[in-house]
């Protein structure tokens, strides 16, 4: 087979191969990275390295057709009358078998060091009869040999890794799960979670990331502009108002109404893939930036498992339960603590009835039909039931009303839903997924049936519920906040920087997840049910939307 059509093997994947087949696959295959502390305290190393040896320490970038690999030497030095590869890292070698005995080599490292040995071989003409592995924690170097067999494992390591590059599917969770907790593609593998399917009495280590780290950066003001500054992109707005924000604190951009952004800032958040979504004034969804290539085994996967009307409906149920699960637990906790009137109990009780027929559905026809019943039995309280005495008329729904909204609460509801929409898009395109193919909703507008789909899971308990406080504590100001016409109503600039405000707080909100057991904000949240939501066609199933609101 051509060079072309089977491209040579990194030797650094080798070791990820060595380490784990599903981290090879990860990121070689699917080309996914994550440059955790650990891999850029490698990094600093070696260019500490690099200013401390000088000419001592020689690189060389090889490549060999006969061997299939490609790579880059940390160093080669001449030692003992001949030439030998040292390979640099920053941990500890494995303990000796017995006391006394001399420190080993891990093994992905000692296949790595082989492997270079071999293509600097090649390149020389000549044997070498051994490679070293320098730990700088330890302060040890411990000599590989490179006999036959290490020439063996270095080539059925190749033919291992050409293997995988052409299987669409992903190679199961390693067994020695001490692997998993300094992997830094933990929070994509999520081996954790793979183990608690298969063994439900199994308690998960916390791998995922809890928080949200960076900032999202919502531009609202009408005629604001984003633009780039070296690394720092600046929003200017029209009252020469100026706000700077470094690329490396920058979740994402969010542009709302008639903002803009300068080619050059597009550009800066390309190249630090930081995604950009467009909003209408309105507070639609327009159109939004990726965050790097899907590739193409990710998406096979998913069309593979949506093309089957049974796996879909299995999927499709149990969104559906978890959100009128919801729905019912949101109403009951509302209004706790005292008598419940007449109609909260009778939309209680079609609720659970909803629930009861759930488990007997064998149609999406009769799962919508469902949905629609327990949807209008939770809006026929929702919100006007459960606003406090003090909430103005002017607040209150006039039912439910959308695409326009005809009052100031359906303005917000509106609004907010498409902030949800903002944020699970982004989830989904970051996890690899398709958004305009999902497995309940059908393509009937320009909304993405997959992003409509998870959306389920979160507008009750990330907009309904924080909504409502807020109308109720008088947040809203129904002058102001409002854009009022005979036949719409839109949120005013202030209204939305109120609602962007309320809704990235519910955000940062901490939330323990009932089935998985550890805590987390609720953006991580999103991002990790859209994990789930894969795992369910790649790995173990039945995670998926089965966290509940306490």
């Amino acid at each position: 087979m051509s060079e072309a059509h089977n491209p040579s093997v990194r030797v650094m994947a080798l070791h990820a191969l060595a380490y784990c087949e599903r981290l090879f696959y990860l990121e070689e295959v699917e080309e996914i990275r994550v440059a955790d502390a650990r891999v850029f305290a490698g990094r600093e190393l070696h260019q500490v390295l690099e200013l401390q040896e000088g000419e001592e320490r020689r690189t060389y970038e090889l490549s060999s057709e006969a061997l299939g690999l490609t790579g880059k030497l940390d160093a080669v030095r001449h030692r003992d009358g001949g030439w030998v590869v040292y390979e640099h890292k920053r941990g500890k070698p494995r303990s000796p078998v017995r006391k006394g005995d001399a420190c080993r080599a891990w093994p992905s490292d000692e296949l790595q060091v082989c492997a270079y040995t071999l293509l600097l071989e090649e390149s020389l003409g000549k044997r070498i009869p051994e490679g070293r592995v320098r730990y700088h924690a330890a302060g040890v170097t411990v000599r590989v040999p490179v006999d036959e067999a290490a020439r063996r494992r270095v080539q059925d390591a190749v033919a291992r890794a050409r293997q995988l590059r052409n299987e669409v599917e992903r190679p199961p969770v390693t067994t020695n799960e001490r692997l998993c907790i300094k992997c830094s593609l933990a929070p994509v593998c999520l081996p954790e979670e793979e183990r608690l399917v298969l063994d439900r009495d199994w308690e998960p280590v916390r791998l995922f990331p809890n928080r949200v780290e960076n900032t999202v950066v919502h531009v609202v003001t009408p005629g604001a502009r984003v633009t780039k500054s070296g690394e720092t992109l600046v929003v200017e707005t029209p009252d020469a108002e100026t706000r700077p924000y470094p690329v490396t604190q920058v979740h994402s951009v969010v542009i709302h109404g008639y903002g803009q952004i300068t080619t050059q800032a597009l550009q800066l958040c390309a190249a630090n893939e930081i995604p950009v979504h467009w909003l209408s004034g309105g507070g639609y969804y327009i159109a939004g930036t990726a965050v790097g290539a899907s590739q193409v085994q990710r998406r096979i996967r998913q069309y593979e498992a949506l093309r089957c009307p049974e796996q879909c409906l299995v999927m499709a149920r149990r969104l559906v339960q978890a959100k009128v699960d919801g729905q019912l637990r949101y109403l009951l906790r509302a209004t706790r603590g005292s008598p419940r009137p007449v109609f909260i109990q009778e939309a209680c009780a079609q609720l659970r009835h909803a629930l009861r027929e759930l488990e007997r559905v064998d149609s999406p026809g009769e799962l919508l039909g469902c949905e629609g019943s327990a949807g209008r039995a939770y809006y026929s309280v929702y919100p006007d039931a459960l606003l406090s005495d003090v909430v103005p008329a002017s607040m209150h729904a006039l039912g439910r009303s959308r695409r326009p909204p005809r009052d100031r609460y359906n303005a917000l509801l509106s609004f907010g839903y498409a902030l949800l929409y903002r944020q699970v898009m982004q989830a989904l395109v970051s996890v690899g997924l398709e958004p305009a193919f999902g497995f309940y909703h059908t393509p009937r507008s320009a909304a993405h049936p997959l992003v409509m789909d998870l959306m389920e899971l979160f507008r009750v308990i990330l907009w309904d519920i924080p909504l409502l406080g807020a109308v109720n504590r008088r947040h809203f100001d129904p002058d102001l906040d409002f854009a009022v016409t005979p036949l719409k109503v839109w949120l005013s600039t202030e209204g939305k920087k109120k609602a962007v405000a309320l809704f990235e707080r519910r955000l940062q909100e901490m939330w323990k997840h009932p089935v998985i057991g550890y805590s987390l904000d609720y953006g991580r949240a999103i991002e990790l049910e859209a994990r789930l939501l894969e795992k369910e066609w790649t790995g173990q199933p039945g995670l998926f939307a089965r966290s509940r609101i306490r």
